[in-house]
């Protein structure tokens, strides 16, 4: 374990910390670790908050940095991803563009014409034990400077493989840092450059999952409401549908019935064609929730109606909150 006083010996003249009088930190390095590498999961799925925020003190940002080159070397080459170049330091998040940018329409007629046209996706004619999710997120927990200002995130995968009755296997594994904006990534760059080497990360472990009750989601618009959280409004019932498509296998008859209820709730706008940052075409709609000063996008692939990935925003200024892309979702007999 990276304690205080082994980082500052491994970090030497390059701790920025060296100088300072620094008191015990709030946040222990196990637990600025733990927060950091700690995947929630709800029915064995890792679930996107809005910005959890670590704030780090002068001797925090210390252990923090020997903490990170242990969680994830960053002398790799990141991957390449539509929120902007590969490079060893990670990527800084770059908003999805709008077809409709400027003064966008309700999305009620256009979501209505997608459920009327939507067809089969490729796991309506698969069968299985499991439940398959292949997700990557990002935004939770975030690790934000003392003054506020430069926010970090690990991007995270998770595989999940999960029955009927709530058992199964996940895999979550630890991607590269990501950054709302340049400034976050210049500032965290220079706490992480006197990073001390390492070679890898350990091997991700299969998490077995515990049994609970999984009831399929059902295509009554009624229940479906009451699922969504619609009666909450259009935020809410945008993190219902992300919940929704992360932790089930969504029926083609359920999709449609959810972009009908979609349809209904006050305040959603269409966006148009959109690129997911997993390089897919989709159609997006967005939410602006102007008294937490943020935006909630879903976008939904154009053909099958299924949910492609979801963010929030912050809107003064635009820069990413947090994401899910659903990279896959099937039937399956085999885990692993």
């Amino acid at each position: 374990m990276f304690g205080a006083e082994r980082t500052r010996t491994l970090l030497g003249p390059a701790d920025p910390a060296r100088n300072a009088a620094v008191g015990p930190p709030p946040v222990s390095a196990r637990e600025l670790i733990d927060r950091a590498s700690a995947t929630e999961t709800v029915a064995g799925r890792r679930r996107v908050h809005p910005t959890r925020r670590l704030v780090l003190t002068a001797g925090t940002l210390a252990v923090a940095a020997g903490a990170v080159a242990v969680l994830q070397p960053l002398g790799r080459r990141a991957p390449e991803a539509p929120g902007g170049p590969g490079n060893a330091a990670g990527l800084v998040l770059v908003p999805v563009a709008y077809q409709f940018d400027a003064d966008p329409p309700a999305a009620g007629p256009q979501l209505r014409m997608l459920a009327d046209k939507i067809k089969d996706a490729a796991y309506d004619h698969q069968r299985g034990r499991y439940m398959y999710h292949h997700t990557k997120v990002w935004g939770d927990p975030v690790m934000t400077s003392a003054d506020g200002r430069h926010h970090v995130a690990f991007a995270g995968a998770s595989q999940v493989w999960q029955a009927a009755d709530g058992t199964g296997s996940q895999i979550n594994t630890q991607l590269e840092p990501q950054y709302p904006d340049q400034e976050s990534r210049d500032y965290w760059q220079r706490a992480f450059d006197s990073r001390p080497a390492v070679e890898g990360t350990p091997a991700p472990a299969m998490i077995p999952l515990p049994p609970q009750e999984l009831r399929p989601p059902s295509a009554v618009p009624a229940e479906l409401r009451e699922l969504l959280k619609v009666e909450y409004g259009a935020g809410a019932a945008s993190k219902g549908v992300s919940t929704l498509y992360g932790r089930y296998v969504v029926p083609r008859a359920t999709r449609a019935a959810v972009l009908r209820v979609l349809a209904d709730v006050p305040g959603f706008r269409w966006r148009g064609q959109v690129t997911d940052r997993a390089g897919r075409k989709g159609v997006a709609v967005t939410f602006d929730d102007r008294e937490h000063d943020a935006q909630s996008l879903l976008v939904f692939d154009p053909t099958t109606g299924e949910l492609l990935a979801d963010e929030r925003l912050t809107l003064s200024p635009v820069r990413i909150s947090s994401y899910q892309v659903i990279l896959d979702a099937g039937w399956t007999d085999r885990v692993g």
